[in-house]
């Protein structure tokens, strides 16, 4: 049988801190955005509620992908190792 399981997709460190400087960037860009902005403070609020939220959301799907992604890589393994087992009970019994 060949060996179809994958070893796991490793991030090099430069790609993982160039996305922690693209974040802080964005970040320090659009809270100087709000602050700057001619609004009364009460738009100001919702414009910062409403950046906080897309990015809480934005992390919660992130997760929720990475979780039914390794899921569903736990579920093929279970299901490779029980056809194995299958074949190779077939295989004695012949």
């Amino acid at each position: 049988m060949t060996d179809t399981t994958q070893a796991p997709i490793r991030t090099s460190y430069a790609f993982t801190m160039f996305s922690y400087a693209n974040f802080v960037v964005a970040a320090v860009m659009m809270a100087g955005g709000i602050y700057f902005l001619e609004a009364s403070f009460s738009a100001k609020g919702f414009y910062s509620m409403a950046a906080l939220m897309l990015v809480s959301s934005t992390v919660g799907i992130t997760k929720a992908l990475r979780d039914k992604e390794e899921s569903d890589r736990l579920h093929n393994k279970l299901e490779e190792a029980r056809t194995e087992r299958l074949l190779a009970e077939v295989s004695r019994e012949r």
